[in-house]
């Protein structure tokens, strides 16, 4: 110590110098500091052990090294030691999402909420949670109160962009997303979101300013992804096939190196799925009025069935769950870090499905809050159609089809999250093509192993081609008396969290229909694909 100098003890009193300490600690954690943040705190605690600020930065110290468990449990003792602490129990939240918590998340993020935070980052931490959660009416709010309190901020704009498209007002999320471009030029969510929510014209377009970014951005792979696909749609929109799909060809170059995508996965999952049927009691009939499980691929109509049947007065939408996969990993106690894998479908035959249903539907309710009947879209619940039939004795299972080049281009076409991994297939038309195949063989399978009563396949074009006939049959199917509402979905104002957010919102078209066609020429080798594997009869192509 310097002489003439006072130490921070004979300046502060204790509780300012703990006050200085977790303030510094604060900074350090923002400068990824992160050896002399966590000193700090501990310095802190050994002479105030209940400081709940203390647990909060060590938590988000523990978060931001991936330690989500600990995070928790930090978080935990902070919310603990002041139940007022919004953002301890927001970041709890987080945390317990990401251990697959739900229920548990979604009352700790109410119990954040209703303490009416006013800081940016809780507040947006909130909306984040609600959202993953399912519950999008309720984030919005607190979007808006971040977006307000730092408007300079693209992340925050960039959720409340997204949250808004999900309600369907896309006008104020347009505005939202260029604001998020507004805030950061860096940033590269804010302006390829904006335009796959814009249709794009030889007279107004980004093209150069995408391309530039591109070029920029370019060695960061998931930059890479979302830029490319913006300029991918935007040649679509400008109707230049060739030059989109070269456009999702280099979007996805960086990507599909990191990942190393094995088909043969695809396949063990297929056929483990494909062992439980006939495998697991399924009663012929159902017994009740169960959930309605609307699956299949993504991109095949999934979601527009979803919004006919929840136009009904009495039903209700629960979202994209991976709740029954999670309540399935949980019984089975399969070692793997995947949730579902083929060592935990073939588990489903000695676990007790009776209780597997009962902590589905305990979850989902008590979570969003549902009574009545409600539909779960997850795709990837085919996987599980006849444990869903067996643990849910009231359950039916709509599979979504559509036609299979159709359905290949479309989900190439498709950014889907990064970080779900399900999906990885999506980064080649070639590895596309064989995921439909054993997808297009599991159905198939369920078609003529799972009774009709409960399990049925719906054709994207039927519906699309003929409304009301099939709006009919879907509602017969699921015991539901008609209701002409159901052909009005578009007018439906629920929020909708997919890739089909903004079309939904509009009434039926068929411009989608054998877009394939127009892409013929750059699909061969996936073409290749589903005929030699019986997909595709050989005289559909050159017919376009």
């Amino acid at each position: 110590m310097q002489p003439g100098r006072l130490t921070l003890q004979e300046t502060f009193s204790d509780a300012d110098l703990t006050g200085q300490r977790l303030a510094e600690a604060a900074r350090l954690l923002r400068t990824r500091a992160y050896q002399e943040a966590h000193a700090l705190c501990l310095a802190v605690l050994k002479e105030a052990p209940r400081t709940a600020q203390a647990y909060y930065l060590l938590g988000q110290l523990a978060l931001d090294h991936g330690n989500i468990g600990k995070a928790e449990e930090l978080f935990a003792a902070a919310a603990s030691l002041d139940p007022g602490h919004a953002a301890a129990l927001a970041q709890q939240a987080r945390c317990l999402l990401g251990l697959n918590r739900r229920s548990d998340a979604v009352a700790k993020v109410r119990a954040a909420a209703a303490l009416a935070p006013a800081d940016a980052f809780t507040c947006d931490t909130i909306g984040v949670v609600m959202s993953r959660a399912g519950l999008h009416g309720d984030a919005l709010p607190f979007y808006a109160d971040a977006t307000a309190a730092e408007p300079g901020n693209a992340s925050y704009q960039y959720n409340y962009a997204a949250a808004l498209q999900f309600a369907g007002d896309l006008g104020r999320a347009r505005e939202a997303y260029r604001r998020c471009a507004a805030a950061d030029p860096d940033d590269t969510r804010g302006l390829p979101s904006l335009v796959q929510i814009t249709r794009q014209t030889p007279e107004g377009n980004h093209i150069a300013e995408l391309e530039a970014m591109f070029a920029r951005h370019r060695q960061d792979a998931d930059a890479a992804l979302r830029i490319g696909h913006a300029l991918a749609k935007t040649h679509e929109d400008l109707k230049a096939p060739d030059a989109a799909l070269d456009w999702l060809s280099r979007a996805k170059a960086a990507k599909r190196q990191m990942i190393r995508h094995d088909p043969e996965a695809d396949k063990a999952l297929f056929a483990a799925a494909s062992a439980l049927a006939g495998a697991l009691p399924v009663s012929p009939a159902p017994e009740g009025e169960g959930p309605i499980f609307i699956c299949g691929m993504p991109r095949t109509g999934t979601t527009l069935v979803d919004r006919i049947l929840t136009s009904h007065s009495a039903v209700t939408g629960a979202g994209e769950l991976s709740e029954l996969a999670l309540c399935l990993k949980r019984a089975a106690k399969t070692p793997s870090n995947l949730v579902l894998d083929p060592e935990t479908l073939t588990a489903a035959r000695s676990v007790d499905l009776s209780a597997l249903g009962s902590a589905y539907l305990d979850s989902v309710r008590a979570s969003l809050g549902l009574a009545g009947r409600f539909t779960d879209k997850m795709p990837l619940n085919i996987l599980l159609a006849p444990v869903i039939l067996a643990a849910l004795p009231g359950a039916r299972v709509i599979c979504l089809r559509r036609h299979p080049a159709d359905t290949v281009l479309s989900n190439y076409r498709q950014m889907f999250a990064t970080s779900f991994s399900y999906y990885n297939y999506a980064y080649t038309l070639e590895d596309t093509a064989r995921y439909y195949a054993g997808f297009d063989r599991l159905a198939q399978t369920y078609g003529r192993m799972l009774p009709a009563a409960r399990f049925t396949v719906v054709h994207y074009e039927q519906v699309v081609t003929a409304q009301e006939a099939e709006t009919r049959r879907l509602l017969a199917f699921c015991g539901l008396p008609f209701e002409a509402g159901c052909l009005a979905f578009h007018e439906n104002a629920a929020p909708v969290a997919t890739a089909s957010s903004a079309q939904v919102r509009e009434p039926l078209y068929t411009s989608a229909l054998a877009r394939w066609r127009r892409y013929e020429q750059g699909l061969k080798a996936a073409l290749d694909i589903l005929e030699a594997e019986g997909c595709l009869p050989p005289g559909e192509r050159g017919r376009g």
